[in-house]
């Protein structure tokens, strides 16, 4: 097996920095169903073998190095087939029907679609870095697209229609086909990043063939790179088509985007070491396996995975990009800020470029885990879109896995965060001192996360172990915006630093669509890594604070435990 490039490889040199909304758009097709730098020079590995341990590791929790084992027995010929067009029904938010229109124009035509050659790579740029001439021809593409909207409100390739997209795939109004009453849902899995990098694969030659230009290409928000770290001022533009009004005026521009969503932190200087710390840990830290990166497995007849299930990335900065900038004037903070009108805002694309941008560099980045998923059902898992030619197509998971054979490919900036391991601590607490006065978890749980809450945990096994904690039945209201944070050993009770050691990771929800007003799942969060960064002593106890950031009333905690690490 050819060894993986060295990380020294991938350490580049870097500079850190120092209205009314209105209403929903509707559209007229929809039917009332049945239901209310781093540079690389490393191929890209394709995904890794399937971890059947289902370890659902949150953000934050460090580098374990777990072995991955395929386990063929457990496997189902059951990939997740495509909606049925002409069942399309109405979308939700939680348990809220809108008023809003996702469905698809209907095509009783269906293409399986074969990947044309390339003859040239198109080259996606930095948004911050884009010059004024591809700036043009980006508002220039989007106004073609809206303006379809006008001329042909049913043409696939407008820009409604192409927004309509992320709704009819992400809050409710496609079932599974074959399967009344379960959605189908392309986030919190391994399906997230293949569905929308062939979203993103459309959409962009959309735009190539509107212009008229192969060589167009979608600019990438460059968040986790200081200089990104704010809204691209080309969106920023109140009369260009590249603006959205349905954003948080709060943070545009010189805004510096907050990915740990702490809006008490004020100091650019801590919120970008933050940043930095976070992209780290869910690129590097925390994946111990393909699927811990990538998301749990989604198979036909699965009930919609929830936020836990998701990989680290989607979970962390994707999820957190959306968050910072939906409008908190609007009941679902619309646009970016829901599954359902994030399309409606052009700088979704080039924040969903950047997420695609982050599957490219962690193929590259050295593990001691395998990243190719070779679970057939992962493999022939497939979507339905329309390409440039207004033609339905079907494309599968495993046609999109080289960039390159798509072609197009990202261009190459410096990358801090390769760099931003949070620091060990030189000596461990004494936890005897900070216990004092803290309750153990049976006096504490259930938990309505009113406050900031203190808790002392029994472990398994004294001192540094490979150890998961395990926080379970967390019951959340799924229309509701929701984060809060995990620290272990915390004595400086700093919760707006999460550069530090002690930080174990989060849990960020946005609005989004299950059968029920709420949802319950299990945050685990991997605790072999931050034993060491926290230098931890001989003790069978650590305290565990747990902060609640954003709607922490709408959240109750069942139990928390630790437990050793699964094996392989």
């Amino acid at each position: 097996m050819q060894s993986p490039p060295s990380m020294a490889s991938l350490q580049l040199s870097c500079t850190v920095l120092g209205t009314t909304a209105p209403k929903p758009h509707t559209l007229p097709n929809a039917r009332r169903s049945r239901r209310f730098h781093v540079s690389c020079s490393g191929g890209p590995a394709e995904e890794g073998k399937v971890d059947r341990r289902n370890m659902l590791l949150g953000l934050g929790g460090m580098y374990g190095a777990a072995n991955l084992v395929s386990d063929t027995k457990l496997a189902r010929a059951d990939p997740l087939l495509p909606p049925e067009f002409k069942s399309c029904g109405v979308a939700y938010v939680g348990e809220d029907p809108l008023d809003v229109n996702c469905c698809p124009p209907t095509s009783d035509v269906i293409k399986d679609y074969k990947l044309p050659p390339v003859h040239r790579l198109r080259v996606r740029r930095a948004a911050h870095r884009l010059n004024l001439a591809n700036v043009a021809k980006y508002k220039r593409a989007v106004k073609m697209m809206r303006d379809l909207d006008v001329a042909d409100p049913t043409d696939p390739r407008g820009f409604s229609q192409q927004a309509n997209i992320h709704c009819a795939y992400c809050n409710g109004a496609h079932d599974q086909v074959g399967h009344e009453g379960l959605d189908i849902q392309v986030h919190f899995s391994w399906l997230f990043f293949p569905f929308h990098r062939w979203y993103l694969y459309f959409y962009e030659r959309i735009m190539a063939d509107l212009l008229k230009d192969p060589t167009f290409a979608l600019p990438y928000w460059n968040w986790d790179q200081p200089k990104g770290m704010q809204l691209p001022w080309m969106f920023d533009e109140e009369d260009s088509s590249l603006y959205d009004p349905n954003r948080n005026q709060d943070r545009r521009p010189p805004a510096v985007l907050n990915l740990a969503l702490n809006s008490t932190i004020t100091d650019p200087v801590q919120i970008i070491s933050n940043n930095l710390s976070l992209m780290y840990n869910e690129m590097i830290g925390t994946p111990a396996s393909a699927t811990d990166f990538m998301g749990k497995a989604y198979r036909d007849g699965d009930a919609p995975p929830t936020y836990p299930d998701g990989g680290t990335s989607e979970k962390g900065s994707h999820t957190a990009v959306h968050a910072w900038f939906g409008d908190p004037r609007n009941e679902y903070n619309e646009d970016i800020g829901n599954f359902y009108s994030a399309g409606r805002d052009p700088a979704f694309y080039s924040h969903h470029a950047n997420v695609d941008r982050m599957w490219t560099i962690w193929n590259d980045i050295p593990a001691d885990y395998q990243k190719a998923i070779t679970d057939p059902d992962y493999l022939n898992a497939s979507f339905l879109f329309y390409d440039e030619k207004k033609q339905l197509v079907r494309v599968k998971v495993a046609d999109c896995f080289n960039h390159k054979k798509m072609g197009y490919d990202y261009e190459k900036v410096d990358i801090p965060w390769v760099r931003s391991k949070p620091p060990q601590r030189a000596a461990a607490v004494n936890i005897q001192d900070l216990s004092k006065g803290v309750k153990t978890a049976e006096k504490v749980f259930p938990l309505k996360l009113r406050k900031t809450t203190r808790v002392l945990v029994a472990k398994p096994t004294v001192g540094k172990a490979d150890e998961v904690l395990v926080l379970e039945n967390i019951v959340t209201d799924n229309r509701k915006l929701i984060k809060f944070d995990v620290f272990v050993n915390d004595e400086d009770d700093k919760p707006e630093e999460v550069d530090r050691a002690e930080y174990a990771g989060g849990f960020t929800q946005l609005p989004h669509r299950v059968k029920a007003k709420n949802s319950v799942s299990d945050l685990r969060l991997n605790l072999k890594q931050l034993y060491e960064n926290i230098n931890i002593a001989d003790d069978d106890t650590v305290v565990v604070t747990i902060v609640p950031l954003i709607n922490g009333e709408a959240v109750t905690i069942g139990g928390i435990k630790i437990v050793e690490a699964p094996t392989a």
